[in-house]
């Protein structure tokens, strides 16, 4: 038998397999139940609150995170390249411990932990943001400094030829060329935070500054579909809605991105 027929026979044998799994799937799950279940009637109840409210905090929190962090992280990654050591040593120390842990215990800690050790009694939401802001800007920076060693060094070297301060060449010249070179993986840290704003809801946010997963725990509990998944099925079509759009302009950026190079 020809090789390319072998091919041919394994890709269909592929193709069969597949077909009978789907439709194992679909003859032996009971649909009324997950219908019950995932997309219970009185879900068009949930939208209104889900869209003005989760929506919206979602779209905020993520925003706030995003460029505090951003401004952060800029700073880091400087230190990190800084000739000083002691600079290098702290951004290094931060980087590291932040990338280490998980998230979670971040907005945990900054929730609960920092409050009670320095008597600091900020709203619970801005305390959550905080830790979400030291993880992000931990990451970032880390994306920033590779961003700034990718611009090549006979750029600093032209600007200060024509007489360019150290500062007025990192600002005006190595920046601008770093952060177009990180928009792809800066954009998929976005991402990121979006998705991480829903471990807001374990530290228990106010009524008006629910995200979305608060918005969809409140559900399952209370209203047309208490007792169901259903909001946690809105919610994750809500999460997609937002997330898909943007993971496809990250693919389309780097695709940009190499084609240029």
């Amino acid at each position: 038998m020809k090789r390319s027929t072998k091919r041919k026979l394994t890709r269909l044998g592929l193709y069969a397999l597949f077909v009978a799994i789907v439709a194992w799937v679909a003859l032996t799950v009971n649909w009324q139940a997950v219908h019950a279940t995932f997309w219970a009637p009185g879900r068009k109840d949930n939208w209104h609150d889900l869209i003005t409210i989760g929506v919206v905090k979602t779209l905020e929190y993520t925003a706030v995170c995003f460029f505090v962090g951003l401004i952060f992280a800029t700073v880091l990654s400087l230190m990190k390249l800084s000739p000083v050591a002691p600079y290098r040593w702290l951004a290094t120390g931060y980087i590291e411990f932040f990338r280490g842990l998980p998230a979670l215990v971040v907005i945990l800690a900054c929730a609960f932990g920092v409050p009670i050790a320095f008597d600091w009694h900020p709203p619970i939401i801005w305390a959550g943001l905080l830790g979400l802001i030291l993880v992000s800007s931990a990451y970032m920076a880390e994306t920033l400094r590779a961003g700034i060693q990718a611009v090549p060094k006979g750029q600093t070297e032209a600007a200060r030829s024509l007489g360019m301060s150290n500062a007025r060449t990192l600002f005006s010249i190595v920046l601008p060329q770093a952060f177009r070179i990180v928009i792809p993986p800066l954009t998929n840290e976005f991402v990121l935070i979006l998705k991480d704003t829903s471990l807001l809801y374990l530290i228990g946010v106010e009524f008006g500054q629910r995200e979305l997963s608060s918005v969809a725990r409140d559900f399952t509990s209370s209203g047309a579909t208490a007792g169901t998944s259903t909001a946690l099925t809105q919610v994750a079509l809500l999460y997609l809605i937002i997330t898909l759009p943007l993971t496809r302009l990250v693919a389309w950026l780097e695709k940009r991105q190499q084609r240029a190079r």
